[in-house]
Formats: structure tokens, sequence, C-alpha cells
């Protein structure tokens, strides 16, 4: 569950470090993402409306996993990773079909950041949930079941 929880925060902070950075300064996001590489300015003009649009998805995203990390239910947790494949995947292919622009070094690790936004939903998607051990206490439980106990 350990390992769970983490993808999920590591999905979190991903979201909401990238959503704030689009949404609260659309103009350094498109020149300096990542890390000043300038991955956005690259591949197109600045569109302020279109980035932070993306900031704001990216913010929801990061809402929806943050509170499937907190909650660890796994439906919820289910649904979270299913949602960020549903960006993640076009995400990932679009740039696989254009790295042209970019050196070699910007090639890799844009594949290897996006390739890891797909592969870790995909784990909490398709992982089984771990099983929640039993509550059943030796004073609610049989007594329960016997139709004894407090009532």
């Amino acid at each position: 569950m350990r390992s769970r929880r983490a993808a999920l925060i590591a999905l979190t902070i991903a979201s909401l470090a990238v959503g704030a950075w689009a949404q609260f300064a659309p103009a350094s996001f498109h020149t300096s993402f990542p890390f000043g590489r300038a991955w956005v300015s690259t591949d197109g003009p600045f569109n302020e409306h279109l980035i932070r649009d993306v900031g704001g998805l990216n913010l929801a995203l990061g809402a929806l996993t943050g509170v499937a990390a907190l909650r660890m239910h796994a439906d919820l947790v289910r649904l979270a990773a299913v949602v960020t494949l549903v960006f993640s995947v076009p995400h990932l292919a679009y740039h696989a079909l254009h790295l042209e622009p970019y050196a070699a070094l910007d090639a890799v690790g844009m594949m290897l950041s996006l390739g890891l936004g797909v592969v870790v939903p995909a784990w909490l998607a398709w992982s089984p949930a771990p099983r929640r051990r039993a509550a059943a206490s030796a004073v609610t439980g049989p007594a329960r079941a016997g139709g004894k106990g407090g009532r």
C-alpha cells in the first residue's frame, strides 16, 4: 500500500507543479518548461489561453490523484490512474512522434518523464489492490452475527 500511495503522491506533485506553473505563469512556462529546457516553446508559438487550459487541467488531475492518495480507496485509486492515462497516453504519443526539434538529451528526458507518466498510472490501474485487514473484534464481530450485543 505504501508504494501505491507513494506513486499517487508523485503523480499529484507532478500534476500540481506543472499545473500551477502553467496556470499562474504561462509565459514563463512556455519559455522555460522544464527547468529552463524550453520544451514547450520549441514546439510552437505562445498561446496563453491554451497554456492556462493545460494548467487548469493539470491542477484538476492533481486534485484527483491527491484525494486518491489520501483516501486509498481501491475504486478511487483506479479511477485516478485511468484518468491520468487518458491524458498521459496521447501526450506521450504526440511527443514520441514529434521529437525532431529537440536535442538528443531533451528527447531522451522527455520520453523518460512522459513514459513514467504512463507506466506509473498503468501499474496503479491494473495491479491488484492490496487486501485490507479485517477489522473484526471479539466483541462486535460474533455478537452482531448472533443477533446479540448492545441493541
